[in-house]
This record gives structure tokens, sequence and C-alpha cells, in this order.
């Protein structure tokens, strides 16, 4: 069966998009949705545990946010906000070009000038083939240095903090980062884990089931919007990615044995499948992933997933639609929106088991 992307669209107030964090990460609600009983209940995050079992697998993506976000100025005194879409191996020194999102009131042309700094500029190159603005960064130092010293963490559009004061003593610099966060290169947050506090991952552990780590870079792609009508149409944009040998055996070995595998968000979600379809099975392995996850994809390896609630009509909608079933997901999100869960980034919890 083919679908449009108008099947998954579902009606949203506006108030329900979370602006800040739950005070406790895993005090979060969490939405459990089983997909072969077709049954939701309502718990809070930290009851994960209660559906988790010896010999399963919790496999995390342990990517960090990097500050990609930098605020500057035209020659004329306009501002732009400029978001590093590639993030550097910390040896480019005095000049870096990068794919970047500009926002701005009016278009940049090529050769015009953007002034972030005394010690950074940035020159408008043609724009890309993805349509996103290509940028050559100058500067003094490495380039890594200049954004750990001049940027900030950038937070999705929808999340609102002003010059009035609003929400401006959120710590997003801490809580938009998972726990496990280790390596750098992200430009969002793997958003399923930042529910997840080290003593909550000690007692998955003590339960008798495994954590495990790999990493997948989100980058534009995640968020990038599906613009064509026929969803199969849309292609999506690849991001780095890479799975250790003891990651991979352990995974394996467990899943061989039974045990199931539980993705910790849909970005680990798509690694993972990414693999399975490359090699048929699970290997080290480091590359780009462009799995695009639709209605219809037979999953090879994920047995449940924990994850946000998802903004309608992107990639992501697709990806959990696909694992549980569209008409699922449309129900699980409207009795969310009835039992005014928090949705997105921020927001509230879904386990799909």
């Amino acid at each position: 069966m083919e679908f449009t992307l108008s099947q998954f669209d579902y009606p949203l107030p506006a108030e329900l998009i979370a602006q800040a964090p739950c005070d406790q990460r895993d005090h979060s609600r969490l939405l459990v949705y089983h997909r072969r009983e077709d049954i939701l209940e309502h718990r809070i995050f930290n009851q994960v545990l209660d559906y988790l079992r010896p010999g399963d697998v919790l496999v995390v993506n342990n990517t960090r946010v990097i500050p990609a976000r930098l605020m500057g100025q035209k020659k004329t005194g306009g501002k732009v906000e400029c978001l590093v879409l590639n993030y550097p191996n910390g040896q480019e020194q005095g000049s870096f070009i990068s794919e970047c999102l500009i926002k701005a009131r009016r278009k940049i042309p090529p050769g015009e000038r953007i002034f972030f700094n005394p010690e950074l500029e940035g020159e408008m190159l043609p724009t890309s083939t993805n349509g996103t603005a290509m940028v050559r960064f100058t500067f003094s130092g490495t380039f890594e240095a200049v954004l750990q010293r001049l940027g900030s963490v950038p937070l999705p559009p929808y999340i609102r903090r002003n010059e009035s004061g609003e929400n401006l003593s959120i710590d997003d610099e801490n809580r938009y980062q998972t726990v496990y966060a280790e390596d750098p290169g992200a430009v969002a947050a793997p958003t399923a884990g930042l529910h997840f506090t080290v003593d909550l991952l000690d007692a998955v552990r003590k339960l008798g089931a495994s954590v495990v780590p790999l990493t997948l870079h989100i980058g534009y792609g995640t968020f990038a919007p599906v613009k064509t009508k026929n969803i199969y149409d849309h292609k999506i944009h690849s991001e780095i990615y890479k799975i250790s040998k003891e990651t991979a055996d352990l995974i394996m070995e467990k899943k061989k044995a039974g045990g199931r595998v539980i993705a910790v968000g849909t970005t680990t979600v798509r690694a993972l499948e990414y693999l399975c379809l490359k090699y048929g099975t699970l290997r080290a392995d480091e590359g780009a992933c462009d799995l695009f996850i639709t209605p219809g994809f037979q999953f090879k390896m994920v047995d449940g997933l924990i994850t946000n609630f998802h903004l309608p009509r992107t990639t992501l909608m697709l990806l959990v639609s696909a694992l549980a079933g569209r008409e699922g997901i449309l129900r699980a999100y409207q009795e969310a929106v009835t039992h005014n869960y928090r949705f997105y980034s921020y927001g509230d919890a879904m386990l799909i088991i």
C-alpha cells in the first residue's frame, strides 16, 4: 500500500509543544503502546523498567550536540543566524567551509560577508545542491575551538528563547544533551535519550538487560521537511555513523539468545537497520547512513523503540508508523493529545513494544 504525506498529519494544540524539559529527566510521562495487542498504557518514564527483561539490549546513540548556532550580522547591521551543519575534525585552522542553514531577513547573495566576532567571519558561497547555504569561515586557531567559544546550543525553532527573558533560565547546555553524550558531531539531540539518568541506566543493568552505545551524528537530514506529496519520492540526507565490534557482537549474541533489541531513538533504529541491510548482520563499521524508513519496511533487528512524539509530516513520523502501523500511531498520538502529553524535543516519551 502506498501513502501520501497528508496521511501522516495530526492536529496538535500549540500549548502542548514543550518549551522546557521535565524538572527531573526520568519523571517525564511515558505512553506505552503494545503493538501486538493494540493496547495503550499511561506511565512515568522511570517505569520503563517494568517493560524490560533480562537478556534485552538497550541501544543508545551517544552522539554529542555541538554548539552549532552562531549569531552574526551583515555589513549593513542586519542580524544573521547561522546553523553549522558540518562538524570539523579539530584540524581545520584559519579557514573552513561548511553547509549551513541561514536565517536572515533577506536572502544573502554569494560573496557577501557575515561578521560574527572580531575572530570569526563568514563569506557566502553559491548554494549547495540540496538547498543549504555554503559558508567559508575565516578565524584564528581551530574552528572547533571557535565554535566552543562563540556557538550556542542549536535548539529547534519551536522552542522559544528570547531577549525579553522567556525561558532563558533553563540550562539548555546541559538538558539538551543526554547523560551518555560522548562523541561530538550532532546538530540536534537524540531526544529519546534525554529521559535517562545515570541511576536509571544502572537499574536497567541490574535488571539483567544490557546498555550499549553506537553513534549517529544527527544532521539536517533528520529534520529536513518532506516536500513531496508521495512519501517515497523524498530523499533523505546521509548522516555519519559508527558502531564498535563490542557493541555489534553483544547485540547479535543477545538477539540470537532470544533477547529483544530496544532502540532508544529513531536515529538508533536507522543505524541498526541500515547495517542489517548492508551486511545482513551487525558488525563494526562506520560510514554514512541514508536509510529512509517508511511504512512497509521490514525490520530485521529492532524489536522495540523508545521515542518522543514527532512533528507531523516528517521522516520521523513515517519511521514510527512503519514500526507500529499508521493507524496505531495516529491513535496513540490522539490519546496523548487528549491526556495533555508534552510534545517534541523536550516533551514526554513513548515506548513501542
